[in-house]
């Protein structure tokens, strides 16, 4: 491994100074002692970083993922929280690199080159549940290398126990809640200010935690109170968005990319969701300004197909102006738009203002077809609004993709076998046009976790098992007949009933059958991933 240098020689290594002695700052953040020789700092140098993780499991579906999974077949979301944070430490005047080996398809010596080469003060991460443990072997590798270096850990596995990272690894920042990017640059504002060249009186904000004598301190509980108005629009270049603009199952047309108008669901209830622990409140962006940054993306980039990955896209009065502006400025003739929604919300009316408006792909949580499921999940739906929404979504001219998850401890194989049988129904019917099953996983954080902590129902804290690979709680019925549920799911797509629809809605034949090409591969994947 190349060598940053040793402790007490690290400035020898750096342009300026490593900054582990702002470690033992972290409340006020003295400035530097001159006479100590030590030189200020004008900006920090700092990495936004993804390393690789090899695993014969597959790739990590890591970045922007609320539902981790290592996939069989090579699929990368484009993260857009971290993107905002490179963006705003870059707006602010520090030297920002984007490096992710994953989605780059580096080797770890051909990240920790790229590392090198940059030579970061700080470097963040984003983690999961099911790779934290190796992102905590990843930094005391890091650590030993250049014990001088900041590494500060972001996410929802992290913000639900922000504390225990400590106890695993010499990580020196946690970052909580969903705010990440706007606490990453508070940071980055305070470590200047340690240096004498920051903001006058910078302070730390709640949400972050730090060492301080053996402890692990904080300023309170993280706010969602930073104004996503004053957001700017993500620098594409600097976050290299062409690494994830083909590989995406959600693309049809390519290049794709993903933006968010809000942060995350307004529902925000659903007891298995662990962005519900980011993002305890909701906010939004403007429509018209969402539409400005659209229009951005068309003309710049040639982008032709957006992911709007808020948790649910607004509906009522916003959807109306967004669909509007989008089609008053003719985007919605030049790039088609995907977007998470919520079954009951909206009527037969709105999909075809939705469709008009550029829509092509809508994703609902149909997670199971039982209604007793349905309230303990706290979904806020019926079960007769599935098939009901599914159906007047696709007749409207969108494409459904619904989720479902199997492996529920309160359910037996009768209620296994009704939501095989919905899921099915609406890939024959036509009224999904595709969907992604899972085993449900309890994160840390989640309603669902607690309540099977405490009643004694969880199999293993070890949260490498957390993959959706397999039962990590117990449950009525065998992991095998769960997997085996998945597999006869997936198989609907393969119905002679399925296949002459998709066949008979075909309108591009060279564009269609590429998508459908990509969909039997990953279908082909998924199959494997759930092997019995």
């Amino acid at each position: 491994m190349a060598n940053f240098g040793a402790e007490n020689n690290a400035a020898k290594k750096y342009s300026v100074p490593c900054p582990v002695s702002l470690v033992k700052y972290p409340s006020s953040f003295e400035p530097f002692n001159q006479a100590a020789g030590r030189v200020s700092l004008t900006f920090m140098r700092v990495a936004i970083a993804y390393p690789p993780i090899p695993s014969e499991k597959g790739v990590p579906l890591l970045s922007q993922n609320r539902q981790f999974q290592w996939f069989t077949r090579p699929t990368y979301i484009y993260p857009v929280v971290p993107a905002v944070a490179a963006t705003l430490a870059k707006r602010a005047g520090h030297a920002v690199a984007w490096l992710d080996g994953i989605a780059s398809g580096w080797s770890l010596a051909e990240f920790e080159e790229k590392l090198d080469a940059f030579r970061p003060d700080v470097v963040m991460l984003e983690t999961k549940t099911p790779v934290v443990s190796m992102h905590w072997a990843y930094i005391r590798t890091l650590k030993a290398r250049c014990p001088g270096l900041l590494v500060a850990l972001a996410g929802d596995h992290v913000t639900a126990l922000p504390e225990e990272s400590f106890g695993q690894c010499p990580v020196d920042y946690v970052l909580a809640g969903g705010d990440y990017d706007f606490l990453l640059l508070n940071l980055l504002t305070c470590l200047q200010a340690a240096a004498g060249k920051g903001v006058d009186g910078a302070k730390l904000e709640p949400g972050i935690y730090w060492r301080e004598s053996g402890a692990v301190r904080s300023n309170g509980t993280f706010r969602l109170d930073h104004d996503l108005k004053q957001q700017p629009w993500i620098d594409r270049d600097l976050t290299q968005w062409r690494l994830y603009s083909e590989k995406n199952g959600n693309y049809r047309r390519t290049p794709g990319t993903y933006i968010m108008s809000g942060r995350d669901c307004w529902h925000g209830k659903c007891t298995f969701c662990s962005w519900t622990t980011l993002y305890p409140t909701f906010r939004t962006r403007e429509p018209k300004e969402v539409v400005d940054e659209i229009g951005h993306l068309i003309e710049r980039y040639g982008v032709r197909e957006i992911m709007d990955d808020t948790g649910c896209l607004p509906a009522g009065a916003w959807l109306k102006t967004f669909c509007e502006e989008m089609i008053a400025r003719g985007y919605n003739k030049r790039v088609k738009i995907d977007c998470n929604m919520r079954f009951g919300c909206l009527d037969a009316a709105a999909f075809r203002l939705m469709k008009k408006a550029g829509f092509r792909l809508v994703l609902f949580g149909l997670e199971s077809a039982n209604q007793p499921t349905l309230d303990r999940l706290v979904k806020g739906v019926k079960a007769e609004q599935i098939l009901a929404g599914a159906k007047a979504a696709s007749q409207a001219g969108l494409n459904v993709h619904v989720t479902v998850m199997f492996g529920y401890p309160w359910e037996g194989e009768q209620e296994i076998a009704n939501t095989v049988c919905l899921a099915r129904t609406l890939l024959r019917k036509g009224y999904a046009y595709t969907l992604q099953v899972t085993m449900i996983v309890p994160y840390p954080g989640t309603p669902l976790f607690r309540e099977l902590d405490q009643t004694g129902l969880l199999l293993t804290k070890n949260w490498d098992e957390y993959d959706m690979r397999r039962q990590v709680m117990k449950s009525g019925v065998s992991e095998e007949v769960t997997k085996a549920a998945v597999r006869q799911v997936y198989k609907a797509f393969l119905h002679p009933e399925t296949i002459a629809r998709r066949l008979v809605s075909t309108r591009d034949p060279v564009e269609d059958l590429k998508f459908y090409w990509r969909g039997f591969l990953s279908l082909a994947g998924h199959l494997r991933d759930f092997k019995t």
